[in-house]
């Protein structure tokens, strides 16, 4: 018989992670794949050059509600860690954890640096791990009760998961490898009800195969950059490095040792495919150059695992202790994650280091404004940028002029119509070979010292392109991460 769920200590940790989330979601600025994912969200379509549909989408639909809103555009994110945080509850109940060993499980992972850099930006990773806690969720329970019909719900959220990113294939394989290495659960292989929800996953996924495969499968080729990035030794041993801190140092030894617990406790043998298939994943992405990110929704079933053997042993005192060194650990770091500092004071401080992310959120304001001054002063009838961040910024503040980039999914938003005189040039160090006439009219300044992706970029007035934009376009157009 299973504890009962700690629903008021459940309830109060999820809602103060919203509140806490809401409370910063409009300090700062918008990250530039926010931005990004707002202008893919006005050019709606089964997928992308870089991802699938389902982030542009809730991105479109906060802006359709309430357009330049920050709160709005965070709270689909806000929303997803508090659902995480309920759902790792479940989950530690789910592997025998009463009322400690939930909260134990909560407070280590609301309180990680990864989870408020998730909850605080709209992106792919953010849906990403709430679908795959989801998914963990609903495998345990599908095992643990042996009650095969629940891989329905499990292809149903795989299928719904490949909408935002395709990640989630090799979560589903993992669970097969973990499942076929079991002989507890290996029955489940030969259920009809297993592979009904592989089906269910793949017909799900149908749509954005489809748009990959009529575009030349532009994901790989990404892919395929990520991995020549990420894919050397210095990268690799920052995955291993990364893996363990991310949600914070002191979390590490309760989810290793909740793993360790997966594959040695016998009453958690129905558990097991699960740290199989983390293990899986772990030595994939290490192999072929993942980021350790990537496995952030596989975690908290660990965390879980350990939340409940720490119960099991220690005193009551020991927990508590535990578990409020595991919050402070995760809520001094919180200032990589969320904007709390003021922004000169962030840019200074060593926070900057640990998430260059929330470096570009800062600055968008002045960047525009030197744009628009530059449009301004040029009488030029359009932009174009260098990338989809600074095509998305300018498009978020307005400039008054068309605004174009030929960066990943932006490039099958152009060429620019009707217009064959002056333009203005951003993000260009040097003018390209298809833009003549062109002169530096400014760098960028964010105002606050703050060492980002933008600061001290080119600002270039331009007289034209070489000859039209139609036959300019394909020299202007760029796929990388």
């Amino acid at each position: 018989m299973l504890p009962p769920v700690a629903w008021p200590w459940v309830l109060i940790s999820a809602g103060g992670l919203l509140v806490v989330l809401v409370a910063f979601s409009a300090r700062y600025g918008p990250h530039r794949d926010e931005l990004y994912f707002v202008a893919a969200g006005r050019h709606l379509a089964w997928g992308y050059p870089d991802q699938p549909s389902l982030t542009p989408l809730l991105a479109h639909l906060a802006d359709v509600v309430a357009p330049g809103s920050l709160v709005a555009l965070h709270l689909p994110s806000a929303l997803a860690m508090a659902g995480v945080l309920v759902l790792s509850a479940l989950t530690a109940r789910e592997v025998g954890g009463g009322t400690a060993a939930q909260i134990l499980t909560m407070v280590a992972t609301g309180t990680g640096v990864v989870t408020v850099v998730l909850g605080h930006m709209l992106t792919t990773a953010t849906v990403d791990t709430l679908f795959w806690v989801a998914i963990v969720y609903a495998t345990l329970w599908t095992l643990s009760r042996d009650r095969p019909r629940g891989w329905l719900l499990v292809g149903l959220l795989t299928g719904i998961a490949l909408e935002d990113k395709h990640l989630a294939v090799f979560l589903l394989a993992g669970i097969v490898v973990g499942v076929a290495l079991t002989p507890a659960v290996r029955h489940h292989l030969r259920s009809p009800w297993a592979w009904g929800g592989v089906a269910i996953a793949l017909v799900l996924w149908v749509p954005n195969l489809a748009w990959q495969a009529l575009h030349g499968w532009p994901q790989l080729t990404l892919a395929a950059d990520i991995r020549s990035e990420y894919g050397v030794l210095g990268e690799r041993l920052n995955f291993l490095g990364l893996l363990i801190v991310q949600f914070s140092p002191l979390t590490a030894p309760v989810w290793i040792y909740g793993l360790v617990r997966l594959f040695r406790v016998p009453s958690l043998v129905r558990a097991r495919p699960l740290a199989w298939a983390f293990t899986f994943m772990v030595v994939v992405f290490f192999l072929t150059g993942g980021k350790a990110y990537y496995v952030v929704g596989a975690v908290p079933v660990l965390v879980a695992a350990g939340a409940c053997g720490l119960v099991e042993r220690w005193s009551t005192r020991a927990v508590v202790l535990t578990g409020a060194a595991i919050g402070l650990s995760g809520l001094l770091v919180w200032p990589a994650g969320l904007p709390i500092l003021p922004e000169r004071a962030f840019g200074q401080s060593f926070y900057s280091d640990i998430n260059e992310d929330e470096a570009e959120t800062i600055g968008w304001p002045a960047f525009v404004a030197t744009v628009q001054s530059a449009v301004s002063s040029s009488g030029a009838g359009l932009v174009v940028a260098q990338n989809y961040g600074e095509a998305g910024a300018l498009e978020w503040y307005g400039v008054g002029v068309p605004v174009y980039s030929g960066h990943n999914g932006f490039a099958a938003w152009g060429p620019p119509a009707g217009s064959d005189g002056p333009f203005v040039l951003v993000g260009y160090d040097e003018a390209p070979p298809w833009a003549v006439g062109c002169r530096v009219v400014a760098h960028v300044d964010n105002g606050v010292d703050v060492d980002n992706e933008e600061q001290g970029r080119t600002v270039q007035v331009c007289a034209a392109p070489a000859g039209t934009w139609d036959k300019a376009w394909p020299q202007v157009t760029h796929l990388d991460a």
